[in-house]
C-alpha cells in the first residue's frame, strides 16, 4: 500500500510540473476568447465588499468634513453612498493630498475618485471617466470691494489656487493673462487659499465655481465674484484605466439614480435645485 501511495504521488509530482496537480484554482482571471485578460474590476470590488473612495475632506458642498461631528459629508457623498447601496457594497471614505490623488487612484490606494473631479484632458490620458454629471467653471474670486475686477487687473498680482487642481490648467492655459501674473501660489486646499484672501494675503483665488460659491454664500460680506472666468468645465468621477466594468456598473447606477429622480432628490438637498446633467 506505502509504496502504491508513493507511486501515486511521484506520478501526481511528475504531472504537475507538466499541468499542475489538483484542484487549485488559477490566481489570474482567465482571459477572454481574444486573448486578453478578462475585465474582474468589478468582481474585485464585490467580493471585498467595499469601494474606496478618495477624496479631499475640504471641498464644500462635494465633500468636507461637518463642524461640530468631524463627519464627511457632502453632495459626492450622498450619490456615493447610494451608488454603493445599488452594488450591493459598503461606501468607505479616505482623505488624500489632492496633489496625488491619482497617483494614489493608479497605485491602487483607492478605488475610485469622486469629489469634484474636473474632466480634462490631462486626466483623460491618466484615467477613466463616467459621463459627465455636473458642470462648473473656474471663477475668480477676490475680496468684496477689491480694484481686482477682470483678469486684465490681475497684472502684477499675487493668485491663489489648489495644487493639483483643475484651476491649476485653467489659468495655465489663458496664456495672455498668466503671462501678466505677479505671482501664482499654490495651497494645499481652496480653504486655505481663500483663508489667505480673506487676510489680504493674496489679490485673488482661482477655483471651482460650485465650491467658490459655497464659501461666498456663508461670507458674502467678505467675497465676491468677478464676470470673468477661466472657462466652463465638467466633473465626472474617476477610475483606473482598466476598471471598465467597475465603471460601467456606476454609470449604470447613476443613469438609474437620474431616472428615477433619486439624484435630483440629492441635488434639491444640497443645491436647491436639480442641477444633475
Amino acid at each position: 500500500m506505502k509504496k502504491k501511495l508513493a507511486l501515486l504521488l511521484v506520478l501526481c509530482l511528475s504531472m504537475g510540473l507538466m499541468f499542475g496537480c489538483g484542484n487549485t484554482a488559477d490566481k489570474n482571471p482567465p482571459p477572454a476568447d481574444n486573448g486578453v485578460v478578462a475585465d474582474d474590476s468589478l468582481t474585485k470590488i464585490q467580493d471585498k465588499g467595499k469601494l474606496v473612495l478618495g477624496l479631499d475632506d475640504a471641498f464644500p458642498p462635494m465633500g468636507y468634513r461637518e463642524e461640530g461631528t468631524n463627519e464627511i459629508i457632502g453632495f459626492d457623498i450622498d450619490m456615493a453612498k447610494e451608488v454603493a447601496s445599488r452594488l450591493d457594497v459598503e461606501l468607505e471614505l479616505q482623505p488624500v493630498i489632492w496633489d496625488t490623488i491619482i497617483e494614489e487612484l493608479n497605485g491602487g490606494n483607492i478605488d475610485l475618485i469622486w469629489n469634484g473631479l474636473t474632466i480634462t484632458p490631462a486626466r483623460v490620458e491618466k484615467i477613466l471617466f463616467t459621463e459627465p454629471y455636473l458642470d462648473n467653471a473656474q471663477i475668480i474670486v477676490v475680496q468684496k470691494g477689491s480694484e481686482v475686477q477682470s483678469k486684465a487687473d490681475m497684472a502684477g498680482k499675487t493668485i491663489g489656487l489648489q495644487g493639483g487642481s483643475s484651476a491649476v490648467e485653467a489659468v495655465e492655459k489663458d496664456e495672455a493673462t498668466y503671462e501678466t501674473l505677479g505671482e501664482v501660489i499654490e495651497f494645499a486646499s481652496n480653504d486655505e487659499a481663500l483663508m489667505d484672501l480673506a487676510a489680504g494675503r493674496l489679490d485673488a483665488v482661482v477655483v471651482d465655481q460650485i465650491v467658490g460659491r459655497y464659501y461666498i454664500s456663508k461670507k458674502a460680506d467678505v467675497y465676491e465674484v468677478l464676470e470673468e472666468d477661466f472657462g466652463a468645465e465638467e466633473f465626472g468621477v474617476g477610475f483606473r484605466k482598466d476598471d471598465v466594468a467597475f465603471r460601467d456598473a456606476v454609470q449604470k447606477a447613476l443613469d438609474d439614480m437620474k431616472a428615477d429622480g433619486t439624484s435630483a432628490k440629492i441635488s434639491e438637498k444640497w443645491f436647491g435645485a436639480d442641477i444633475v446633467k
